[in-house]
């Protein structure tokens, strides 16, 4: 067994105080990916790990790519009989995370994920390139399949199909909506003293904020 108890490092980028943050976390979740997009270092600053109850009872995480983002919510696209949007449709508590090394700092936000509009789905088809199109109407997202020539033939098949055509967005596949009910932003520093500043939505939608210990 590899020992990893001497993985150690000193955080002190940053500094996450109360007098200097805004009412509304969705502000301060804008600010921050500007801020790590303009220090750089990250590869894909809107990669987050998407965490669900699976079907069998487990959770599962996996990484995916944020789309857009605003006070309504955090939106991303996948298959909807996928292994993540079985899950959703059972249980639509979700949660999402983000963890941008650069910068020292974690997102961490539970919410709700619901289906977007049908033309919201379909705006974002529209703006991809042909190849992730018919990516997405060729895989069978987290069903078995034979081999990978089995996924590359189907692909050259339905290249010829819509050669020249337009590639219709499947009823299978479109965004999802994670509406935020609490959101944790995580900053480090020196000492393993970490900041940890929670926004809770109340009912009447405005948003409490407390400190944590680390």
């Amino acid at each position: 067994m590899k020992d990893l108890s001497d993985y150690r490092k000193s955080y002190d980028k940053s500094e996450l105080l109360e007098a200097t943050i805004p009412e509304d976390p969705i502000n301060l979740f804008n600010r921050w990916f500007h801020e790590v997009e303009d220090f750089g270092g990250v590869d894909e600053v809107n990669a987050m790990t998407v965490s669900t109850i699976g079907l069998d009872g487990f959770p599962r995480s996996r990484v995916v790519l944020l789309k857009k983002f605003n006070e309504e919510g955090f939106v991303f696209f996948t298959n909807y009989n996928s292994e993540k949007g079985k899950a959703i449709a059972a249980n639509p508590n979700i949660c999402l995370s983000f963890f941008w090394s650069s910068m020292e700092r974690q997102v961490i936000i539970k919410g709700r994920a619901q289906k977007t509009s049908d033309s919201v789905s379909d705006g974002y088809f529209d703006s991809r390139p042909d190849g992730s199109k018919l990516g997405a109407l060729v895989s069978n997202q987290s069903q078995v399949i034979p081999s990978r020539d089995f996924l590359e033939n189907s692909l050259k098949e339905l290249e010829q199909k819509y050669q020249g055509k337009i590639i219709p967005r499947p009823d299978f596949w479109g965004g999802y909506l994670v509406v935020p009910f609490e959101v944790e932003f995580w900053q480090g520093r020196p000492n393993r003293l970490h900041d940890r500043i929670q926004y809770k939505l109340q009912d009447d939608y405005s948003w409490e904020i407390k400190r944590v210990a680390p």
